[in-house]
């Protein structure tokens, strides 16, 4: 019924913001942009950061959750060479690690960070079979 995902659609409230963070800070390539968004190609992974009136005027306000706080439904993962390069690349940068790296259980060492709008990040590369 469904297919591969091969896209993510990130939803924000300020755009400017999030073009930012995405493109000068964490250094995507720019797909394309426009008034109320802007896409960036990670692998073969299309990622857009869609400005939250265009997704209501496209669903609704309600949809959206425009005026509502409400917990972290979604955690977006990373597949990186290396997290524990990465993860200080990125604190070098003043990006919200709230995570540092750690060898976990189920085979992938992974580290965590926020977006300048709370969302959150998996930073990960797997581990070799015998260090899990």
């Amino acid at each position: 019924m469904l297919g591969k995902i091969n896209a993510t659609v990130l939803i924000v409230k300020d755009l400017e913001a999030a073009r930012s963070f995405y493109g000068d800070t964490i250094g995507l390539d720019v797909l394309f942009e426009d008034d109320v968004s802007t896409g960036y190609k990670m692998a073969d992974h299309d990622f857009l950061v869609l400005q939250e009136k265009a997704a209501a005027e496209m669903m609704s306000a309600d949809d959206v959750g425009i005026g509502t706080e409400g917990a972290h439904r979604v955690l977006m993962c990373a597949e990186v060479k290396n997290v524990d390069e990465t993860y200080q690349q990125l604190l070098d940068k003043g990006v919200n690690c709230i995570k540092a790296p750690k060898s976990q259980d189920w085979g992938r060492r992974t580290a965590y960070f926020k977006d300048p709008e709370g969302n959150l990040w998996e930073l990960y590369h797997h581990l070799p079979e015998d260090a899990s």
